[in-house]
């Protein structure tokens, strides 16, 4: 019986994770299907659809247009094989040269310690960054009563500040009441449960990157069409239900799973267990941005990718391109098994692309992104059930068979086109200092101190708000020393612009007597133009 118990247990896990069976009423496990737009509904606007994510609507054309994408990939490679000095295949098996460093600038030391001497001279708390954010951007307006009515505490934009420093550095109410004087811990987790929740905190996120976005500065760094997902973990209470304990980390916690665009500007975060395939995650961060920047170029590292996800992205007009650490042990396929390719033959494999089943299914995958795209369902629900192999479900190899192909034209790219991978390497790469960026802001605790699972989802948003505060300001106070420096008669560069960055620490002080400082800083002013040309701009950010 016991046996039978754990086999039985054991089916039901793999059933309820790849929807085969559902639980009536449940939130994690109900019936996906019934959450979908229906058909009749999604064929009336399922040609307009294909107007916006650029794709052939109907069966054979849609067919005719991915075959033609991974033929014309396969072609470029071959041909640009010779001259490739960065990608061979020796033995039959694939390798990719490391990438070399580009040297810096030859200005970007002198520039550098120009800035940190200025920096320095700025004198620089955290409540003094929070607090000339909040009078130039006034982010604390989005918080306020749960029950919708007025407010009616005093100096609230004070005890917003105060709320958002203590929760957001790890100091919690306790001991952020016992450093700042003409406060008291209920006061400030009053605040916390009545004022703000997750949305508003997003809310006030969302306001910050919208006048971010309005600075000439980094725009040197990238276009806003890129983004890069990536996670770090926190350490949580061991009993927890979403604490698991994981290999990598080597301790109990959970991953804050950030979004960041090539301009350094953390777009999005979530909270999700150690256990879980980060890939799951890696589209809501992109379908959930209501930013003024939208990219449309998603990248990340090994975890960010599988065959469904590769599927759902390219139906959702999003293109992704992660880091893969183990490429060359992925199966390259052909468009068609009669080709044949003079010097990368060898790099693809036997098998072949179900076409037929794409095809068959493919007003079921359109129903699923339409679904994703009206944001009745969210990416991660239905990816938590595609993502399980199932032998029930057929619409689960659809979205396989096209995420091998689309994963293999992705790859064919990514080994011809050595600035493309320069450019995944910097965007993973930029993801990974925010991670550090935002753990300094934390510093005044090593784990998160709540058990309860929306309090922890509030805690890493906090943290978010202060990163992005403290990107804001750096770039504010770097634009209007480099504006200082070029009035003195020295030029900067455009490529000395691209590699510098906002994730700047060294002249901000974290420790100290913490209090409120009205300082006379005036008016932010978004007009601030550096001397060097947009035409002068490098195309992409370059790697430093």
């Amino acid at each position: 019986r016991r046996y039978f118990e754990v086999c039985l247990c054991l089916q039901l896990v793999q059933e309820l994770k790849s929807g085969d069976i559902c639980v009536i009423g449940s939130h994690a496990y109900s019936d996906y299907r019934q959450e979908l737009l229906s058909l009749a509904g999604c064929e009336k606007t399922l040609a307009e659809y294909g107007e916006q994510v650029g794709l052939p609507i109907d069966p054979n054309g849609f067919i005719a247009h991915v075959k033609n994408l991974l033929a014309q990939a396969g072609s470029q490679t071959d041909e640009g094989y010779p001259a490739n000095e960065h990608f061979e295949i020796i033995n039959g098996g694939p390798r990719l040269k490391k990438l070399k460093r580009k040297p810096s600038p030859k200005d970007l030391d002198s520039l550098e310690e120009k800035l940190s001497r200025r920096l320095d001279h700025l004198d620089l708390t955290l409540l003094d960054v929070f607090t000339e954010t909040m009078k130039w951007l006034r982010w604390g307006r989005f918080f306020g009563p749960l029950s919708g009515y007025q407010r009616k505490i005093t100096e609230e934009a004070k005890r917003y500040i105060l709320t958002v420093f203590a929760y957001g550095t790890g100091l919690g109410p306790l001991q952020a009441a016992k450093t700042i004087p003409g406060i008291t811990a209920r006061q400030i987790a009053f605040i916390n449960q009545r004022h703000i929740t997750a949305e508003k905190l997003d809310a006030a996120i969302r306001e910050v990157i919208n006048a971010y976005n309005k600075f000439d500065l980094p725009r040197y760094w990238g276009d806003g069409k890129h983004a890069a997902a990536d996670g770090t973990q926190w350490d949580v209470y061991e009993n927890n239900l979403l604490s698991e304990y994981h290999i990598r980390y080597g301790s109990y916690g959970g991953v804050a799973y950030y979004h960041v665009s090539d301009t350094y500007i953390a777009l999005f975060s979530h909270f999700i267990p150690c256990g879980v395939w980060e890939a799951v995650y890696i589209l809501d961060g992109l379908m959930k941005n209501a930013s003024d920047i939208q990219p449309d170029v998603l990248h990340g590292d090994t975890q960010s990718q599988s065959t469904p996800v590769y599927a759902f992205a390219f139906l959702l007009g999003i293109k992704l391109l992660p880091r893969i650490r183990n490429w060359k042990d992925l199966r390259f396929y052909k468009a068609a098994a009669d080709l044949n390719y003079q010097h990368i033959n060898d790099l693809f494999t036997r098998a072949r692309v179900d076409w037929a089943l794409i095809e068959r299914h493919l007003p079921d995958m359109f129903q699923v992104a339409q679904s994703i795209k009206a944001g009745v369902i969210s990416p991660s629900t239905i990816l938590r059930k595609f993502g399980t192999v199932s032998r029930k479900n057929r619409l689960y190899y659809a979205f396989r068979e096209l995420g091998r192909v689309i994963r293999t034209v992705s790859l064919l790219e990514y080994i011809s086109d050595i600035e493309l991978q320069r450019l995944v390497n910097t965007m993973t790469n930029k993801c990974e200092l925010f991670n550090k960026f935002a753990k300094w802001a934390y510093f005044a605790e090593d784990l998160i101190q709540e058990n309860v699972r929306d309090e922890q989802v509030k805690i890493i948003k906090y943290n978010h708000l202060i990163a992005n505060l403290l990107i804001f300001h750096n770039v504010y106070s770097m634009t209007r020393i480099l504006n200082k420096i070029e009035a003195q008669g020295t030029t900067v560069p455009p490529d000395v612009l691209s590699v510098l960055s906002p994730y700047r620490t060294g002249h901000i002080n974290r420790f100290g007597t913490y209090e409120l400082r009205d300082r006379d800083i005036g008016e932010v002013d978004y007009g601030l133009r550096l001397k060097a040309s947009a035409a002068q701009r490098p195309p992409r950010a370059q790697q430093r």
